[in-house]
């Protein structure tokens, strides 16, 4: 165990924020991927039930209609990825993107009590199927969402910390001199 210990301390996993970059990363491909999927007439007909049960969506077929609502959704998703993108460079829009994630997974989440058949009649709950099943990878989402929240925010606070104290040594100087 402990030769595994040194061998992952020096393969740079314990780099600087390797594990915030990771799962920026891997959040950016999954808005990516499927933002582009809500172009296509096959995930306007399979979000249906999503959509329709869900608590938080069911009022988009009325406004915006059955593709109005995924193109909607798509482009939701697109800018969430290019904040979240531009958050390495930019802790504001990382906050921005990070909180629009949130807002996405919780609205996905909240749609799993209201799916219709997503419990097995024979063995009850907690027995998933079908829509549910795809649906509890959100939590793990939600999750990471949650996390770049807090890590862009403690940027943006450290950004700020940083900044006042740089002024705060220019005028110390200015006074000094």
């Amino acid at each position: 165990m402990n030769l595994l210990i040194k061998v992952l301390a020096k393969s740079g996993l314990l780099r600087d924020h390797l594990n915030q970059h990771l799962v920026r990363a891997s959040m950016i491909l999954i808005f990516v991927l499927f933002g582009y999927q809500k172009w296509f007439e096959y995930e306007a007909q399979a979000l249906i039930p999503f959509i329709r049960n869900g608590p938080l969506t069911s009022w988009m077929y009325p406004v915006f209609g059955l593709h109005g609502a995924t193109w909607f959704l798509g482009v939701s998703e697109w800018l969430t990825a290019a904040l979240l993108v531009w958050g390495y460079w930019s802790p504001r829009a990382g906050v921005i993107g990070a909180f629009l994630s949130v807002g996405t997974f919780v609205t996905t989440v909240t749609i799993i009590p209201f799916m219709p058949d997503g419990w097995d009649a024979a063995a009850g709950f907690p027995a998933m199927k079908g829509d549910v099943a795809f649906l509890m990878k959100d939590v793990v989402l939600l999750a990471a969402s949650v996390y770049l929240l807090k890590q862009d925010v403690a940027r943006v606070i450290d950004s700020r910390d940083t900044g006042a104290m740089h002024a705060g040594d220019r005028r110390a100087v200015e006074v000094a001199s």
